[in-house]
């Protein structure tokens, strides 16, 4: 009997989880900044001159549907740190400052980037949207990893770093690009089984790493620390895949000799 409602319990998590796969968060971005144009025949060129004088501006979004709670401050503003060092590693923007807005409330309006960039002395802003999705079913855990099911909660956490580049002088978008990432937190039901539990994997990119938290009632919030860590260092690197397809693009357009 007990065999069944575990098989039970592992159908239905299977199907919680195939559900959300395809309800990853939705882009928050053009809450913030303007899209280009449909209107308009080309995007605005990349820019030439060297240094990008750039301000890097994070900010969290909790506006979408089951939105998980924002990261702590001080985790958002390590990460924005962490951010604004991987950008600047072999990347023609210079990040000159790093700004930290917190979490947007529901319904403010956005900054005005133009005005940001003037207080910051910048040419150009890099504007990043964090934003993420959970979602939590019973799920069968195993003790010593292969033998004794224990029944236990599994919480999938689903993280979105989203980025526009802008023109601090017009406040056009000159490139955008995004990052993705899954982490997942199993939890026990019962108590007195810390050897193991609560563990963070990094799935599916990654299933076979485990990371601990530091403790059990913190558990959630070392998951989505870790979720967002992998999706701006995603980021990083499609900004940089970004630019690099935009530049190749605008040199194939240009008129031969």
């Amino acid at each position: 009997m007990r065999r069944k409602q575990y098989r039970f319990m592992w159908w239905v998590g299977a199907l919680l989880l195939a559900g959300c796969a395809v309800a990853t968060p939705p882009s928050r971005l053009n809450q913030y900044v303007s899209p280009v144009g449909a209107d308009e025949s080309t995007s605005p060129a990349l820019p030439v001159q060297r240094p990008l004088r750039t301000a890097l501006v994070v900010l969290a979004d909790r506006s979408a549907p089951e939105a998980a709670p924002g990261l702590p401050e001080e985790a958002q503003v390590r990460l924005a740190v962490t951010l604004g060092g991987q950008v600047n590693r072999g990347f023609p923007i210079v990040i000159e400052r790093v700004v930290n807005l917190g979490e947007i409330p529901v319904g403010a309006p956005p900054p005005n980037w133009i005005d940001l960039a003037g207080q910051q002395g910048v040419d150009f802003v890099l504007v990043v949207i964090l934003s993420s999705t959970e979602q939590e079913y019973p799920v069968s855990l195993f003790l010593g990893w292969t033998t004794h099911l224990q029944p236990g909660f599994r919480r999938d956490n689903w993280s979105l770093a989203e980025a526009a580049f802008l023109d601090g002088r017009t406040g056009r978008q000159l490139l955008r690009a995004e990052g993705r990432a899954m982490a997942t937190l199993d939890s026990p039901t019962a108590p007195g089984i810390s050897q193991w539990y609560p563990v963070i994997y990094l799935r599916p990119q990654n299933p076979e790493r485990r990371i601990w938290p530091p403790s059990y009632e913190g558990a959630p919030v070392t998951l989505r620390v870790v979720s967002m860590e992998q999706a701006t260092t995603r980021l990083a690197g499609n900004l940089q895949r970004a630019w690099v397809e935009q530049r190749a693009l605008e040199l194939a357009a240009l008129p031969g000799p």
